[in-house]
């Protein structure tokens, strides 16, 4: 049977390209097949990415024009690119990958497949032609990091030479089929850029910008998603272009701009179980090699231990991301990160550690519209190994959803979270320690001598 005769068998009368999924995928399956026995893969190993690209879809043009079938320009177009995809890059997943509004592609199995777009989580009208190509797409991924996932390795977890951050487990740990999550990585934006978006106002901007200048160590805190890489990033920026700043991650994520940065990435055990690089191991590392400031992109095992000493013992200013909900929560989630290391410490040494180590902690909500804000800046008040107190400055007053029929400009009624941010005193000894520093107390904040008992709470630790 010709090539045409295949294909017009495979397109049923009367339903336009595009429209049928199950047709679609054997067009794409026939014409990759052809363009496969058209194309010399030496030459094409020789040619770069772009070239690659552009020598394939001239070929797959030429071709379908001598064998057919009848196309749009629009239908045409599609199956160029759909074809191409399948050959050269990651199928139905490249478009989505090339849309800069999408920040996480979630694949639940060949039939599932939902994306994040400016914070919200939705089903796309996708799907992969059978759990086989669904595989071939993951192995493709996971090849390019020099990874294998099987049944014996049935779970990957690596950063792409692109940036994203690529998590695979497959059957028989996941019931569903292969689930595969990429996770994509914004753009850098400035602190400016984020006031914009109303993640903080300008008197966080100039408290924040103070307490990096001054060195002051500072835990940005949040759940999965908040924007805790994001804010750190833009803190980041505040940073003087002299000193020397070593960033510690488990996959490389922070984009600093200073010129005076060393960027260390932990790293798995291979196939024989050997090889692994901790972030604990950096960490380590770090401290001989002359910083000004450390970076540790999330800390969330014994690492923290380490962090907190380096914090207390010389290398103030340095910022680390920790998962928590609360600001209390935090704390506490130091706390116990920190019990992890293999040297036997007691709370009360602990607690002694974090007291010592931390001035700032910055936690950050997405909220249930999909917006990620600074909800308070809190400042560690205790001392020794006293219970944690902290001393709110700045906090979020998200205002509550009222219905009150009046349409879509009613509070609340645009879906939308309202609210408006309190900015509150500093204690003297924090001002004091600004002022030492050469920075100046924000006027959205003034000083009180004594910490205001309303905005001071203790911490369960």
């Amino acid at each position: 049977m010709s090539l045409r005769s295949r294909v017009a068998a495979t397109q049923p009368q009367g339903t336009a390209p595009g429209t049928d999924p199950s047709r679609d995928d054997s067009l794409v399956a026939v014409y990759r097949a052809k363009l496969l026995e058209e194309i010399d893969l030496a030459e094409m190993s020789s040619l770069q990415a772009a070239d690659r690209r552009l020598r394939l879809e001239r070929v797959l043009g030429h071709i379908i024009s001598r064998e057919g079938p009848v196309l749009s320009s629009t239908e045409r177009t599609q199956l160029i690119r759909r074809v191409v995809d399948e050959a050269l890059g990651l199928g139905i997943l490249e478009p989505l990958l090339a849309d800069a509004s999408v920040t996480e592609i979630m694949v639940n199995g060949p039939d599932s497949i939902f994306v994040e777009r400016a914070g919200r989580v939705e089903q796309l009208p996708l799907r992969f032609a059978s759990a086989e190509q669904l595989m071939q797409t993951i192995e493709r991924i996971v090849s390019t990091v020099n990874r294998r996932v099987d049944e014996s390795n049935p779970m990957v977890d690596a950063r792409l030479p692109t940036g994203e951050r690529v998590n695979v487990i497959i059957p028989p740990l996941a019931l569903t089929g292969a689930t595969l999550t990429i996770r994509r990585f914004p753009r850098a934006y400035s602190l400016t850029e984020l006031i914009e978006l109303g993640s903080l106002d300008e008197h966080m901007l100039m408290l924040l910008a103070a307490c990096v200048r001054a060195r002051f160590n500072i835990i940005v805190s949040g759940g999965t998603g908040s924007g805790k890489t994001t804010l750190l990033n833009a803190l980041s920026a505040l940073i003087p272009p002299h000193e020397r700043i070593i960033t510690i991650e488990d996959s490389a994520e922070l984009q600093l701009q200073q010129d005076h940065v060393i960027r260390l990435e932990s790293r798995p055990p291979n196939v024989e179980g050997k090889g692994q690089v901790t972030i604990r191991d950096l960490v380590r590392n770090s401290l001989r090699m002359r910083p000004d400031r450390i970076i540790v992109g999330e800390v969330r095992g014994g690492e923290t231990l380490d962090m907190l000493q380096a914090m207390s013992t010389g290398h103030d200013g340095s910022l680390a991301t920790v998962h928590a909900n609360t600001a209390e929560d935090a704390l506490t989630r130091l706390q116990t990160l920190g019990s992890m290391s293999e040297v036997d410490v007691p709370f009360e040494a602990l607690r002694d550690q974090i007291n010592s180590a931390v001035d700032v902690i910055v936690q950050l909500t997405r909220h249930a519209d999909g917006s990620r804000r600074i909800t308070e800046i809190a400042l560690l008040v205790s001392h020794g190994r006293e219970q944690f107190t902290i001393n709110t400055v700045t906090r979020f007053a998200a205002q509550p959803f009222v219905p009150t029929g009046l349409g879509p400009d009613a509070t609340g009624q645009d879906r939308r979270v309202h609210g408006f941010y309190e900015h509150l005193p500093l204690p003297r000894r924090v001002a004091d320690r600004l002022y030492v520093a050469g920075e100046s107390v924000p006027p959205g904040f003034g000083v009180v001598e004594v910490a205001d008992v309303r905005n001071t709470r203790e911490a369960t630790g």
